[in-house]
């Protein structure tokens, strides 16, 4: 698949974000503005971080409205089943989804891809869209990259 120049435009400046990085939980939400800002179709978009011992997912940087959700448990809603199987979640019609926990009643569609540091899912990217079915394998891919450059920035006491 051929990457975008829109998305290859986001992952010179999230790259740029990750290199000059003083805090890390500010580049996490500066990384979640560039792609707000940039993709029409991301509403809100947020990390959530593992907490292995509660086995509880916590919400650390996000862009967009807040949410009600700032600990969501394994298992639960799209993250907490992220936190499990470990695989990409796309959700074109959260109406559609059982195990969906809302945020907000205009949400449509949503994508969660997980965030790996040294093959350990320590966290994830949630984007949250009012636009129904809008996410693409080059979504996909985009957020997979990006993820791959914030694990770089990431403490490595996140792999306990």
């Amino acid at each position: 698949m051929t990457i975008s120049t829109k998305h290859e435009e986001i992952l010179q400046e999230t790259a740029a974000l990750v290199e000059n990085v003083t805090d890390w939980k500010t580049t996490l939400s500066a990384v979640c503005a560039v792609l707000r800002k940039n993709i029409p179709y991301y509403n809100w978009v947020g990390y959530y971080f593992a907490n292995f011992e509660t086995q509880t997912l916590h919400l650390t940087a996000f862009d967009g409205p807040p949410v009600e959700h700032q600990v969501i448990p394994f298992g639960k809603g799209i993250c907490g089943q992220v936190a499990i199987s470990n695989e990409n979640f796309v959700v074109p019609d959260v109406n559609a989804q059982d195990n969906y926990l809302a945020c907000s009643v205009h949400v449509k569609s949503e994508i969660v891809i997980p965030l790996f540091m040294e093959g350990k899912n320590i966290g994830q990217i949630d984007i949250d869209s009012n636009t129904i079915d809008p996410f693409t394998p080059a979504d996909e891919q985009l957020l997979e990259t990006i993820n791959a450059q914030v694990a770089t920035i990431i403490p490595t006491d996140y792999l306990n």
